[in-house]
This record gives structure tokens, C-alpha cells and sequence, in this order.
């Protein structure tokens, strides 16, 4: 029997039970719309984790503290880790640095006229923030070196920040209270947004000497110098990434005074920090899949299931076939086209609302979707496999049906 004439026979035995065979391909509707949609969720969310890594800058390096406290009980000294200095240090000593910013968090109530911002975000920082976090200044200035050194009770703020304050006003040259400090405006920043959880624009930006001064003062600061936790090291476009991480290892190995074994903080990239994710969520997403495709194997079972109840319907006409002259292998493509079809069929309706779903899903979620190329072949080409699978059996059972016993069915 010609391939054409199988599949007419099998389309035409589906279309004569339609709202079954539509029952049948359920399963694998829902199976192959769920790997697709489950996938998408997981690209988005690497997708999203890759975005906030790169929104922190660009060609950055991570030197973040790693100290511990000395001694025992509420007021041991800590001891190890970095301090102030050292990002000066490695501005000043490590060949293929652009720039180095340190950041110090604090929150304050932050007070204009009848305005009272309470618990507003306070960042202290250093003149190459803007370089380093991609970030504009819309109207001003930002602070330089000298203002730092000096630790110039000036602020910068963000865009939404200003909005707030000031209204339509011009900020620049107003005074702030921040807490019990007063703050001169010399400048804001252009609108930056949310960057990951973070957002630039309801920040007030200030030398981090202010912060260190009068918003996290430390009574170990004279003795061990300002401690901070992360370093960020922007690197010149054309250096070589591990020549300047091993020259920060040296450096601040000396500084503190221990071995490159026995190092009191951690040098990391943005690189680092992706394929440390990615190797997460990839893990996640192959969990994601498999679950989906548990959907996939329990529509094939159900294939096979209205396949082998189709056989019994349909022996008499079996007999039938095979005493005009059909073949086994006649009988078995016969109800393996029809198999093959249910699958296929409901594959390609899966996609459909697997994409619809993923797009969907996205739009009425916080959560990202991504949809992959990939997802939807394997989802597809995982179907059809199924469905060959599954309906195999039933195929072959038909084929092995003794005629004479056939005909006899009632």
C-alpha cells in the first residue's frame, strides 16, 4: 500500500471519531505546551540574572571582603578583609584599571521644606560611579576627588529622588537635611531605573567620607582604617582579565599582610558570576523539562490506550482488509499512521499554545519568558517520538490479527 493511501485511511478513521481523537491528543497538547512554557520561564529568569549582573557596569571586576572578627564575644575586633585604602591603592598600582568605585549603604530620613522622605536610600561612593555604573548626570555636576578627600557635605541625587523633593524646582544649590547632616545639592542623575532590585533613581549619592563620617562611623575606623565590603574594578577595554585580577591578588596580599593561600577577601567577574548562574538555572530548566515531559509520556499512554480500543472496534474491518489482500505491514502502518498523526497534530497545536502560553504568561507575571528555538523542536520532535512509540504496539496487534477470527468478530 502506497504511503499516500495509508495516510488518507488513517486521516480519515481520526476524522470520524473527531471529538475522541481530540481527547486523545490532550495529553500531548498539554505535554508539549508545558515543556515549551516551562523552558521559557527558566531562559527568562537566567535571562533576567544576566541583566542585573551587566547593569552593575561593564568589563567589571568583584573584590569583595571576606573578613572575619578576632577574638570572642559582642566586641571582638574584626580583623582581614578590606578596607578604603586598598581601592585607592589599586587605582593607583594596577596596570589596566579604568576605574574603581567602593560603595557604603546607609538609610536616613531625608527632609526639604515640608517634604520627609523617610528610610531613603544613602549611598556613599567615589568620583568613578557614574564611569563605572554607566550612569549620566543630567543637571550639575558629581563629586569629584577632592570633595571625597575633604569629605564635602554635598549630595547628587536621583532622578525620581529630585522629582520628590523638589517638584519642578531646580535642586542644584538647595540644602538638604539627611538625618541631622546638611547636605548641599550640586547635582542629578539622569534617569536610570530599576537594575535588578535596585533603584538608582530613589538614591541619594554622597563622598562615601561623609557616609564613613556621619552615617556608619566606626570606632575601630582610626586604628584599621574604614572597612567596606566590595571594590568594583573597571578594567581598560584592552586588558588581559587575569593579569589584572593575579596583580590585585598581589597587591592586596601585601597590604594585608598574608599569602595568596590564605587570601582575607575574594576577586570574582562578571563572567564568574553569569556561569555560576547559568549552570544553576540550567539545572533547573532540565528539571523543568523533565517534569513537563512526564505530561508527553502520559499522552502517549493515552494513545496507545484509545489505539488498542480502536483495534478492538475495528477488527471485523480489519479482517475485512486483509481478505481484499492488505498485508500485516499493511495493517501495522495502517493504525501506526494514525498514531503518528494524533501526535503530530497535537504537537503542533501544543506549540502554539506553548508559545501563546509563554508570551502570555510573561505579560501578566513579573517573571520573564524567553522563548527558545530549541524548546519547541525538542517538544515537537519528543511527540512524534512518543507517539511512534506508543502506538507501536497497538499497530503491531492489529497486524497480528488472525483473519478468519477477524471476520468472525461481531
Amino acid at each position: 500500500m502506497k504511503p499516500i493511501e495509508v495516510l488518507r485511511i488513517a486521516w480519515e478513521a481520526i476524522i470520524k471519531n473527531a471529538v475522541r481523537s481530540v481527547l486523545t491528543m490532550l495529553g500531548i497538547i498539554i505535554g508539549v505546551a508545558a515543556v515549551i512554557i516551562m523552558i521559557a520561564i527558566s531562559a527568562g529568569t537566567e535571562a533576567t540574572i544576566q541583566d542585573q549582573i551587566t547593569g552593575l557596569g561593564s568589563n567589571l571586576v568583584f573584590v569583595q571582603s571576606s573578613f572575619s572578627r578576632g577574638g570572642a564575644g559582642p566586641g571582638s575586633v574584626p580583623t582581614g578583609g578590606l578596607v578604603f585604602d586598598d581601592a585607592t591603592a589599586i587605582a593607583e598600582n594596577v596596570k589596566g584599571v579604568k576605574a574603581v568605585v567602593v560603595e557604603q549603604n546607609s538609610s536616613e530620613t531625608i527632609k526639604f521644606g515640608s517634604v520627609v522622605l523617610e528610610g531613603a536610600e544613602i549611598l556613599g561612593t567615589t568620583p568613578d560611579f557614574p564611569s563605572v555604573r554607566d550612569m549620566d548626570i543630567a543637571e550639575g555636576r558629581y563629586f569629584n576627588a577632592v570633595d571625597v578627600e575633604r569629605k564635602q557635605k554635598v549630595a547628587v541625587l536621583g532622578a525620581s529622588l529630585a522629582e520628590e523633593l523638589f517638584g519642578e524646582s531646580d535642586p542644584i544649590g538647595q540644602t538638604i537635611t539627611v538625618g541631622t547632616t546638611k547636605l548641599s545639592v550640586i547635582g542629578v542623575l539622569a534617569e536610570k531605573g530599576l537594575v535588578g532590585q535596585v533603584d538608582f533613581d530613589a538614591r541619594l549619592y554622597t563622598p562615601i567620607s561623609v557616609v564613613f563620617q556621619k552615617f556608619t562611623p566606626s570606632q575601630f575606623a582610626r586604628i584599621m582604617g574604614d572597612r567596606v565590603r566590595m571594590i568594583y574594578v573597571e578594567m581598560e577595554e584592552d586588558a588581559n582579565i587575569d593579569d589584572v585580577i593575579l596583580q590585585i591578588q598581589l597587591l592586596l596580599a601585601k597590604r594585608h599582610d598574608v599569602s595568596l593561600d590564605s587570601l582575607d577577601f575574594t576577586v570574582t567577574t562578571q563572567q564568574d558570576i553569569i556561569s555560576t548562574q547559568e549552570s544553576t538555572t540550567a539545572a533547573f530548566r532540565s528539571l523543568l523539562a523533565w517534569v513537563a515531559g512526564v505530561s508527553l509520556i502520559v499522552g502517549g499512554i493515552g494513545i496507545m490506550n484509545i489505539m488498542l480500543v480502536s483495534v478492538t472496534e475495528r477488527t471485523r474491518e480489519i479482517g475485512i482488509r486483509q481478505s481484499v489482500g492488505a498485508t500485516p505491514e499493511d495493517i501495522r502502518m495502517q493504525f501506526l499512521a494514525e498514531a503518528l498523526l494524533l501526535s503530530v497534530f497535537g504537537g503542533l497545536i501544543g506549540m502554539a499554545a506553548g508559545i501563546g502560553g509563554a508570551y502570555a504568561f510573561g505579560a501578566v507575571s513579573d517573571m520573564r519568558t524567553v522563548i527558545v528555538p530549541e524548546s519547541i523542536l525538542l517538544a515537537f520532535g519528543s511527540a512524534a517520538v512518543v507517539g511512534a512509540f506508543f502506538g507501536y504496539y497497538p499497530a503491531n496487534k492489529a497486524a497480528q490479527l488472525d483473519p478468519i477470527e477477524a471476520l468472525r468478530y461481531e
